[in-house]
């Protein structure tokens, strides 16, 4: 019985060790993730590793493996216009390596490769581009701006193996000197519109005058030629129009009383 536990001991023993050296010689590579092959002996291997799981001769070969998927990274840049304005930015990249060359990249830069390359590029191309405008015209022509920065980073990029899906520019300010300079620009042009606006007045105001005038003028000929015209007929018109129009007024009156004219007529009045 001795025997037999000590038999299955060894068995058990044997079984652990070829397990643990089994899975030592395996190794998975995730989807979206290459993995590049270091051998001790013989250094980065040049063939990259794709998904699924893999061997490698233990304590010789060591696997680093790499995410091959687009990620995102903001970066802050301050740089000066072409007018000499500070200019805060705000890039985002999406960007992933080329699968081909993780080789290269990680014996030349290492597997923080975006942390060394990404910020000193963007700097690069930001500073070169927005040199080349004015302030206004970062603001007016912001879509130029972001297009000519999206060629040359990906352009840049592309020597240090890195793919970018996608750059734009999600923030952009200036300095608190040029910010109170167009705030001082927009009240101005408010006053010069409000004073626009007074002058427009003031001249339609004159010219309703002069046609008014004009019209009056008009009126007092027209009437000076009747005048001469009908002689008096006209006046005696207008004079009996306007007696017509008292004797209606008093009419509605209670305390009017007519009396004929010619008639002796006795009145009753109070003693």
């Amino acid at each position: 019985m001795a025997k037999l536990f000590e038999s299955i001991g060894k068995l058990g023993l044997a079984l652990a060790i070829g397990g643990g050296v089994v899975n030592s010689a395996l190794f998975n590579v995730d989807a979206g993730h290459r993995a590049v092959i270091f051998d001790r002996f013989r250094g980065v291997q040049d063939a990259v590793v794709g998904e699924g799981t893999h061997f490698l001769i233990p304590w010789v070969q060591k696997p680093i493996v790499f995410d091959c998927r687009s990620r995102p990274r903001n970066v802050p840049v301050i740089t000066g216009s072409k007018d000499l304005q500070n200019v805060n930015i705000t890039l985002r990249i999406l960007f992933r390596p080329v699968t081909t060359q993780l080789p290269r990249i990680f014996t030349s830069i290492g597997e923080d490769y975006d942390e060394r390359v990404l910020p000193s590029i963007t700097t690069e191309v930001l500073k070169a581009v927005v040199a080349r405008f004015d302030a206004g015209e970062l603001i007016t022509q912001r879509e130029l701006v972001s297009r000519q920065v999206s060629e040359d980073l990906t352009e840049r990029a592309s020597t240090f193996g890195l793919i970018l899906d996608d750059v734009s520019l999600t923030h952009l300010t200036f300095g608190k000197e040029f910010t109170e300079a167009v705030e001082m620009k927009q009240v101005a042009q408010q006053e010069a519109e409000r004073a626009r606006f007074v002058v427009e007045k003031a001249e339609q105001q004159k010219q309703a005058s002069i046609i008014s005038a004009e019209g009056d003028s008009q009126a007092a000929l027209l009437i000076a030629n009747s005048l001469m015209e009908a002689g008096d007929g006209l006046v005696e018109l207008r004079k009996l129009e306007a007696a017509e129009d008292i004797a209606f007024q008093l009419s509605r009156s209670r305390n009017v009383t007519y009396l004929p004219s010619g008639q002796g007529t006795l009145l009753q009045l109070p003693q």
